[in-house]
């Protein structure tokens, strides 16, 4: 062999090598609003945990009273819900490395789900979408400025894209003259297929909670075949779109029975299970992060002050202090 074959064969290796080392996922905490700004006390645990992405969440509130106005930045939210507040999310992540989606969410009061949103005449749909169009332009500036990798452009927004197709449409075309990252949206688990404008995106955003498993304490494989039916609807999915899957959020709670209805919120008492959740969680990274088509995804959810929340006795979303973290750890690591 010559000395220039060799050589090329060497830079061949190394590049396949490289290739499969370099493989990489966007692996996201939701990192949750709080009353208060962060420090480098507050990032450490996301750094530990092999986060390389953060989903920074400002809100925007809608009344009963008036359903049709998003009110944000107002002194009445907690400090990370605000502009400034995610400025200071951002700037503190981004100087520590860590990849930022800003997602801004909309709360209607007394905790309505946002996806039922509808008006009843055509000027409150008009009102609504002046009003919404303030709201998110707002913070596709924010994105820009601060130069985020990727904006979702709504969450769970269900009947509100229904009803108003073409607005959404033509504020695609807005968003992109501010701001030059990616786009998504983040839909419901049971949304996504009828969204109609992924074409305009850069991602298919779903907040993943499948119901995959009636066990009480679902085994890693029972999870897995619960997942193969979504997993391959969302693949052939992804494959006509010729876009990448983004989980905008996932995740389970430390709860019996975690894979049944995984985006059941209820604060009532449910028996603490521990190993639901790890399970759950680690089904998830065995059966989605090697699938090229998939992109990554932001587990719900992960709060700032890391040492006061989650915990054996805690039953609810958070993976921090509990098994599934170090099952986030690892796979994080590996990808």
């Amino acid at each position: 062999m010559t000395r220039i074959l060799k050589l090329v064969v060497i830079l061949c290796i190394c590049s396949t090598s490289f290739a499969q080392k370099g493989v990489s996922k966007i692996n996201g905490i939701s990192f949750v609003s709080n009353r208060s700004s962060v420090d480098i006390s507050h990032i450490n645990p996301v750094k530990k945990v092999e986060a390389n992405y953060a989903a920074v969440m400002p809100f925007g509130f809608i009344s009963l009273e008036n359903p049709s106005e998003v009110r944000y930045n107002h002194n009445r939210q907690w400090y990370g819900e605000t502009k400034e507040g995610g400025r200071n999310y951002i700037g503190k992540l981004h100087t520590n490395n860590i990849q930022v989606m800003l997602k801004p969410h909309i709360w209607i009061r007394h905790g309505q789900y946002t996806g039922h949103l509808t008006m009843q005449t055509e000027e409150a749909w008009k009102q609504l979408e002046d009003s919404y169009r303030g709201f998110i332009l707002d913070y596709a500036k924010l994105a820009q400025e601060e130069q985020v990798a990727i904006f979702s452009i709504g969450v769970e927004l269900e009947q509100f894209v229904a009803n108003r197709p073409q607005y959404w449409k033509d504020l695609i075309k807005e968003i992109r003259a501010i701001y030059k990252g990616k786009l998504t949206y983040s839909s419901n688990w049971d949304e996504y297929s009828r969204v109609p404008f992924w074409d305009q995106l850069d991602f298919i955003g779903i907040d993943s909670y499948f119901p995959v498993s009636e066990s009480q304490t679902p085994t890693v494989q029972e999870v897995q075949d619960g997942l193969q039916r979504w997993k391959g609807e969302m693949n052939a999915f992804s494959q006509v779109h010729k876009k990448q899957i983004l989980f905008t959020e996932w995740g389970y709670r430390s709860i019996d029975f975690a894979g049944k209805e995984p985006w059941a919120t209820s604060r009532e008492e449910g028996k603490v299970n521990l190993e639901a959740q790890a399970n759950a969680t680690k089904a998830v990274f065995e059966t989605f992060w090697k699938e090229d088509w998939f992109a990554g995804g932001f587990v719900w959810k992960w709060f700032i002050h890391h040492d006061q929340v989650g915990g054996p006795e805690n039953n609810r979303f958070t993976p921090q202090n509990k098994p599934a973290e170090a099952v986030i750890q690892s796979y994080y690591e590996k990808y």
